[in-house]
């Protein structure tokens, strides 16, 4: 059962990549990151005082730093939801796991004897070189399509998505429950994307394009609260591993709903990316529990 709350929150977090496409059409990155704090924002505020859980926190520092990455990634990955096919946006914005594992060697490589570290990391370096190997294909059509600079935000996506998962591991390793990290997150949202409109703009609302905001921040709150759900109750690898279905979900929007056709290098790399990340997260398993509380 609790697999199928992962594939659910999948579903949500996929089609809410869709209405973001929509939406991209009418209204800036910034306007959709706003809007969508503000839905999610209500939304655990509710969810929180219906578990009866305070929302205050004796450590704001550490959520303001946390809502800073995670805004980062939030807009460059709307972004790039905007400006490329729906599933090679999804598939950067999910090489968070691939950079964290980058991480580790880095560090490994920085504490130890590089040689040895590399015999000893040896899984770790070859999974982080096929995530890259990946990334190379998919950003080949996007060369060929004049999209680099919006393919590179989407890699950007998926580093600030890394720093802001080590941001969240933090925050419950303090004891901070997810209902709270996820309320303050949408809270940093909200105040940067406002602050964003103020220098590239609002748009004038428009019906019935306007709705389309609405879903936005619905989808990613019931996203939430079912990958939360899944990773409370579930077997956390088994779970891990099934986010990367979002991938899948996005693929089939892509084909069906925006006759994307990415030629065979793409759908190669899209491959790579998910197997890369499969492994990455079940070695970063052996090392840090995954937290339910990653935000998109």
């Amino acid at each position: 059962m609790q697999a199928l709350w992962m594939l659910l929150a999948s579903l949500f977090f996929a089609t809410m990549g869709v209405c973001i496409k929509y939406a991209s059409a009418h209204f800036n990155a910034f306007e959709m990151v706003c809007y969508r704090g503000l839905i999610g924002l209500g939304f655990m505020a509710w969810y929180a005082r219906l578990r009866g859980i305070s929302v205050r926190t004796p450590i704001p520092m550490m959520h303001f730093w946390r809502s800073i990455v995670g805004v980062l990634a939030l807009v460059a990955w709307f972004y790039s939801i905007a400006q490329l096919p729906l599933a090679t946006a999804m598939t950067l914005n999910y090489m968070s796991s691939v950079w964290i594992a980058a991480f580790l060697v880095g560090g490994a490589l920085m504490l130890g004897n590089m040689t040895s570290t590399l015999v000893r990391q040896g899984p770790v370096v070859l999974t982080v070189l096929a995530g890259f190997g990946g990334v190379v294909l998919i950003l080949q059509p996007t060369l060929e399509q004049n999209q680099l600079f919006a393919g590179l935000i989407g890699l950007l996506s998926g580093l600030a998505s890394a720093f802001a998962y080590m941001q969240v591991t933090a925050l419950g390793r303090a004891g901070e429950p997810e209902e709270r990290t996820v309320f303050y997150f949408s809270l940093g949202a909200t105040m940067a994307g406002a602050l964003g409109m103020l220098f590239a703009g609002a748009s004038a609302w428009t019906w019935p394009a306007a709705l389309w905001l609405l879903p936005i921040g619905v989808l990613a709150a019931l996203g939430q609260l079912c990958m939360t759900r899944a990773y409370s109750h579930g077997a956390t690898l088994v779970v891990a591993n099934l986010q990367y279905s979002g991938i899948v979900f996005a693929s089939i929007y892509s084909l069906v709903l925006f006759g994307d056709r990415l030629p065979l290098a793409g759908w190669a790399g899209i491959g790579l990316i998910i197997a890369s990340g499969i492994a990455a997260t079940v070695l970063r398993e052996r090392a840090v529990p995954h937290s339910p509380a990653e935000d998109h």
